[in-house]
């Protein structure tokens, strides 16, 4: 297996491509971990939820980390890591535009509001408030990819 480093232009169409990733937050040293569908356009992932832990702890303290992945065979692979901070984009002034472009670029994809809508049935518990609207601004990422260089 051969594993090199990818561009900052492979990165960026991976992040085009791929819609499901891993989030990864932290609330007094405890990591949490999440599937999570987002968009990616100019320098953010553009996600979807409803109140939650995840939400709760990314107000509480702002930096993530999320892992996405192309995956291919055990031994021919692509993945990117984020690392950046949490904004929630509010139904205001000052976020409405980034709000409403979050808006755009999810609903570019069937049925995009349903896996951040759907919460396990937890009883009489329902939601707190509404939908949270929120982007990922990248401050880093990197990306590798395997190759089998095995003779097929």
């Amino acid at each position: 297996m051969h594993v090199r480093t990818m561009s900052a232009a492979e990165c960026d169409a991976l992040l085009e491509r791929v819609r499901l990733g891993r989030l990864a937050c932290s609330m007094d040293g405890k990591p949490y971990v999440v599937p999570f569908h987002f968009a990616y356009a100019d320098g953010r992932l553009y996600a979807f939820s409803l109140p939650g832990k995840k939400i709760d702890i990314m107000r509480s303290n702002p930096q993530v980390c999320v892992l996405i992945e192309e995956p291919g065979t055990d031994r021919d692979w692509k993945s990117v890591v984020v690392d950046g901070f949490f904004e929630e984009l509010e139904d205001r002034i000052g976020s409405k535009h980034l709000r409403e472009r979050a808006w755009s670029l999810l609903s570019k994809h069937a049925e995009w509001w349903e896996p951040g809508a759907q919460k396990p049935a937890t009883g009489s518990e329902g939601p707190r408030h509404g939908p949270v609207f929120f982007s990922i601004h990248i401050e880093q990422l990197s990306g590798r990819e395997a190759r089998d260089t095995k003779m097929r």
